[in-house]
């Protein structure tokens, strides 16, 4: 009986010692990433390529994704057969993540979705951005007077699920990302809730894929202060055309929202 007694007492032990590294580890996280310089909402190729070059300046990032794995699009491939296409311009990219490719003919190379998934939030987290995966942005914050997006409130993916009404926790931040793709979620969000901002959704076109693949790197940027968008929420955000299974324009743009609110944050403090 002393024996049973002794292992239950281990057993119990070790449960409680898990439960509480768990909690206690956890709330360190959330605390910690509660006040960040940069929140990218969307862990999709954009999301995960701003993230990786923005940490590497130094910056506090943090990476909200509605799922409980990341990578976006670009696992289910091209209609789920096993690759995706990259264009050359954005080969300097894939060659900062180490991701393998392959040639495909006419300018074009193919790459395994999985590994490119891995490799770009390997990237990011080991350049010290913090991925938190479950999570569904429910609002933004804003303050002033032209108002400025300060902010994200947050609930967990199931509990939006659900449908249940919880009452949200806050991000403070100097900036917010929205690389949420097609449906631009945060982006929409700012614009119904903050008119004062004056955005305008155009709604994303029908796919023409050498014109989008150009037009969503080039507008992408800030949208109002404090808010940028990156990936295919620019082509929601702007009414540009979709271009279907090839990647190279959002990674591009990825890099491209991180050196403009690197800059933009940049100047602020100058500014001070």
């Amino acid at each position: 009986m002393r024996k049973i007694n002794l292992i239950w007492k281990l057993r119990g032990a070790m449960e409680l010692k898990i439960g509480r590294a768990i909690i206690r580890h956890g709330a360190e996280d959330l605390y910690e990433y509660s006040d960040v310089d940069v929140a990218i909402v969307g862990a999709g190729p954009s999301g995960l390529t701003a993230a990786r070059y923005l940490a590497e300046k130094g910056l506090k990032v943090i990476v909200l994704e509605r799922r409980f794995s990341f990578g976006g699009g670009i696992g289910p491939g091209g209609n789920m057969y096993p690759k995706i296409i990259v264009q050359e311009e954005a080969l300097p990219i894939l060659r900062d993540f180490k991701v393998r490719y392959k040639p495909a003919g006419d300018g074009l190379y193919a790459v395994d979705p999985a590994e490119l998934i891995a490799k770009l939030a390997a990237g990011a987290i080991d350049a010290g951005a913090k991925i938190l995966l479950g999570v569904h942005v429910d609002d933004v914050i804003f303050r002033g007077d032209p108002p400025r997006i300060t902010g994200l409130l947050w609930i967990w993916t199931p509990i939006q699920m659900s449908g249940m009404h919880v009452d949200p926790l806050y991000i403070q931040t100097k900036a917010v990302v929205d690389a949420t793709g097609h449906d631009a979620e945060v982006v929409s969000v700012a614009a119904r809730k903050v008119p004062e901002l004056g955005i305008q959704l155009q709604g994303e076109k029908s796919a023409w894929s050498e014109v989008s693949e150009k037009l969503v790197v080039e507008h992408t940027g800030k949208v109002a202060p404090g808010l940028y968008v990156a990936g295919m929420a620019v082509a929601a955000v702007f009414g540009l055309p979709r271009m279907g299974p090839i990647f190279g324009g959002m990674l591009m743009s990825g890099k491209k929202v991180a050196e403009i609110v690197a800059k933009d944050l940049a100047a602020e403090v100058h500014a001070v």
